[in-house]
């Protein structure tokens, strides 16, 4: 991977070196599909959502100012081409109730998990992340998986910075309590 900025890329792709553009895609094409996936729910269309996003990308580089890292302005452009699937399939996520979550349940479940091994965990942990919904779940990936800081997140979802630390908090209880339906039951076997 090269260790030149996005800048250069995206100026050499403005120049009408097009082929600079296909490291900006390699770049981020998992990111991205990663978005896309855990809001569509669904591989062909989650794919058909990276190309898109790709594509807009490309066709609007040159609004593209440099206010917010390029990262950013991508992702964007995915959370926001993935929800114009989800409206155009007219799909709703469930929602799992959290009332009945206690704090201390956030040990057990980590517990649980680390009795698992790790395939078994990210299937358990992604499984999860799909009964959340689309916003629920993209900022949870844009937090822990991407590792991109509330500020960015709130770019990307177009959220404030307060609202975007209150839903990663009730997203975080609602996937541990998710995972907590999903894991006691699990932990009972591994005695």
């Amino acid at each position: 991977m090269s260790t030149k900025p996005d800048e250069y890329y995206i100026k050499q792709t403005l120049n009408g070196n097009i082929n600079a553009y296909a490291f900006l895609v390699e770049k981020y094409k998992q990111m991205v599909y990663t978005i896309a996936i855990r809001i569509v729910k669904n591989k062909e269309e989650a794919e058909e959502v990276a190309q898109d996003t790709f594509v807009k990308a490309f066709k609007n580089l040159e609004k593209f100012k440099g206010e917010s890292k390029f990262s950013t302005w991508v992702y964007k452009i995915a959370y926001y081409t993935s929800l114009d699937i989800v409206k155009r399939n007219k799909r709703f996520a469930n929602s799992e109730n959290i009332d009945n979550f206690k704090e201390g349940d956030f040990g057990n479940v980590k517990d649980a998990l680390d009795h698992l091994h790790d395939k078994e965990r990210k299937k358990i942990i992604n499984d999860a992340l799909f009964e959340l919904n689309e916003d629920e779940r993209i900022i949870l990936t844009l937090y822990y998986f991407e590792e991109l800081p509330v500020k960015e997140i709130s770019k990307v979802v177009n959220l404030s910075i307060d609202n975007i630390k209150i839903k990663l908090f009730r997203s975080r209880k609602k996937l541990a309590t998710i995972l907590k339906h999903v894991i006691e039951p699990n932990t009972i076997d591994l005695i």
